[in-house]
């Protein structure tokens, strides 16, 4: 994309629209008499004129999709605001009716092999997402991998906000699964530190059920948290887990329907390298699409993988030896460590940075 216009005075004031990505604009009322070859309108409402004129300059004109509780065309990530909007916590069922919900029932009631327009759309909005996470991402994002299913009153979890305050000193942008467990606790270290106070209030919600209810209660549960002048905590979560909500500790979600193109993307992205705490089948699959992709350097140089936790990833799942083994002689085993340290860990990041 060579330019992206997000209101409609700049789309009146500019002086060349051509290769241009106009997304969401209502320009029923405006004229565009500039040169539009090559321009790309997503959703956008436009004049007869600029219609014609766009159509006779080879532009494409992508139409708003009706019938949909989500945006197609996005030109940004959502906050926890947007996706919770119409939540009250004196309410908790009223989780129901937000967006993060509404978005969750519409793709389930789809299924696994939804109509061509509704995959369509479902594909439209997540290629958008992916741009709007790379617009938000700066420097050399960290991400951190973990079980799900850590109740946020155990040791686990703790240890969780531990590590994520520990990046979050250490100045790292750090990116989750944006769901529960792990992938709350880590944000909210970035962002509270271990705050004890939050830490005991979390605990009085420790995990959720499948109603709307409980998971409100769950949402409630968390504090408003300091914000940072860049955005320092982003998830990645998916509406093909839609049964677990996004944690609001995060500041953005790059929330996909297509669970493959999410956790590829999120691999992708963490070009500051991976911490992989305990977790189970979906982080050991995690695992190896990394290293593959270490392995194969089929997106950069290989980054750093920190397995944190010895006796979990050496005796109970051996994945660190065998990660270790498929380095052996490569450029990526110099950067595979194995650690029960956190300190050390987030060392091992900084050491990398430094070479970048």
């Amino acid at each position: 994309m060579r330019t992206q216009i997000l209101d409609v005075d700049q789309a009146r004031e500019a002086g060349d629209l051509r290769g241009a990505v106009l997304v969401g604009l209502d320009l029923s009322g405006v004229d565009l008499r500039v040169p539009l070859d090559g321009a790309l309108f997503l959703g956008c409402a436009l004049s007869p004129l600029t219609r014609r004129r766009a159509e006779a300059a080879g532009a494409l004109v992508f139409p708003a999709i009706p019938d949909l509780p989500y945006e197609v065309y996005r030109s940004r990530l959502y906050t926890p605001a947007e996706l919770f909007d119409g939540f009250d916590p004196a309410r908790p069922e009223s989780y129901g009716d937000t967006l993060d919900a509404r978005a969750y029932r519409h793709s389930k009631q789809q299924g696994h092999h939804p109509d061509p327009l509704h995959a369509l759309a479902e594909r439209l909005h997540d290629h958008a997402i992916t741009e709007a996470l790379g617009d938000a991402l700066t420097g050399s994002p960290v991400a951190v991998m973990g079980g799900h299913a850590l109740g946020r009153d155990t040791p686990g979890y703790r240890r969780a906000v531990a590590l994520g305050a520990a990046l979050g000193e250490a100045g790292f942008t750090v990116l989750t699964g944006g769901g529960p467990g792990a992938m709350e606790a880590v944000p909210l270290g970035v962002r509270a530190g271990v705050d004890e106070s939050v830490l005991r209030d979390l605990a009085r919600v420790p995990g959720f059920g499948h109603d709307a209810e409980s998971i409100g209660r769950w949402i409630a549960a968390c504090p408003p948290l300091p914000e940072f002048d860049r955005p320092r905590t982003i998830g990645i979560p998916t509406w093909f887990y839609g049964h677990e909500p996004p944690t609001p500790a995060c500041e953005l979600h790059a929330k996909y329907f297509a669970n493959s193109v999410r956790e590829e993307g999120l691999l992708t992205v963490a070009t500051g390298g991976i911490i992989y705490t305990p977790g189970s089948a979906g982080t050991v699959q995690e695992v190896f699409q990394d290293y593959t992709q270490n392995h194969y350097g089929s997106v950069g140089p290989a980054a750093p993988m920190v397995f944190l936790g010895k006796e979990f990833w050496v005796d109970e799942i051996p994945a660190a030896p065998l990660v270790q083994q498929l380095a052996r002689g490569r450029e990526a085993e110099r950067w595979v460590l194995v650690t029960d340290d956190v300190a050390e860990a987030v060392a091992f990041l900084t050491d990398y940075a430094s070479t970048l």
